[in-house]
């Protein structure tokens, strides 16, 4: 039976996703709808609170400013060349042999 179950969503898991399929594009597009919709659910939240003290103005410069600046995300990690913390030695001469 467990046999049987696991060929059973192996199928439906190759018939979802098929080989070959792009998924690059989609999720780009997807994530940034979902940031940009969350930037402007927050955005509204903090327009909404009341502030009576000079901190609570600040505090909401700060998030507005924050939420305003769209910075680009420098490169990834993986794509960062990788520096070698210890240092390889010398080659030896040859006339050392």
């Amino acid at each position: 039976m467990f046999l049987v179950r696991s060929i059973f969503w192996l199928t439906v898991a190759y018939m979802v996703i098929k080989p070959g399929v792009d998924f690059a594009d989609a999720a780009n597009s997807l994530s940034s709808q979902a940031v940009a919709a969350g930037t402007q659910v927050v955005a509204e939240q903090v327009q909404n609170i009341e502030c009576d003290t000079l901190q609570c103005i600040g505090g909401k410069a700060v998030l507005s400013a924050a939420m305003q600046s769209s910075s680009a995300i420098g490169t990834p990690m993986h794509e960062t060349p990788i520096a070698s913390p210890v240092p390889f030695p010398r080659p030896r001469p040859d006339r050392a042999g």
